[in-house]
């Protein structure tokens, strides 16, 4: 649906594309690098492994469907190490996902929707105090715990995974 990306853009994405989620890489290898724990959210976030689900179910489940759209929001920092302003950045994309599958979920409610990095919308996930998830219709998880390849998004549409010197970019998607 066009009108996916129309409401992705409309929601502060910078660019937005229609996919066939079949044209994106998918591998069990995202798992791997969330084990690692690097981001310190490993077993602590139910949108997170090992809470979110086994990959290949993930992967399986998206493959399932027939088409996806994908959006990018890019940021400037004030130089290649500003941590901080990747964090803000982060933030900021994640708030945009969140608006525009709320809004999607109105028009195709089974909708899946996929964004950079596990779930913000708590300051501290249910999953740490052993307790339901507090939204579990809203969270939001990435499309790399669900086994997606960002970097083949560039590959099947124009949205560039390097933006220019001082810049990051973040990725999220829709299917259905």
């Amino acid at each position: 649906m066009n009108d996916f990306v129309a409401l992705a853009l409309k929601h502060g994405a910078h660019k937005a594309a229609q996919i066939s989620p079949a044209a994106l890489r998918y591998d069990e290898k995202f798992l791997q690098a969330c084990q690692q724990n690097i981001c310190g959210r490993y077993g602590k976030n139910y949108t997170c492994p090992p809470h979110v689900g086994a990959i290949d179910q993930l992967i399986n489940k998206l493959q399932s469907c027939s088409h996806a759209v994908v959006w990018q929001t890019i940021s400037k920092l004030e130089d290649s190490f500003d941590f901080e302003g990747m964090m803000i950045a982060q933030q900021q994309h994640n708030a945009i996902t969140i608006a525009i599958a709320d809004s999607a979920r109105e028009i195709m409610p089974l909708a899946i929707a996929l964004g950079a990095g596990g779930c913000f919308l708590c300051n501290t996930c249910a999953a740490e105090i052993n307790e339901p998830c507090r939204f579990p219709a809203r969270a939001i998880s990435s499309l790399e715990a669900h086994g997606v390849d960002v970097s083949s998004i560039e590959q099947v549409c124009d949205l560039k995974y390097m933006n220019g010197i001082h810049t990051v970019t973040y990725f999220s998607g829709l299917f259905y």
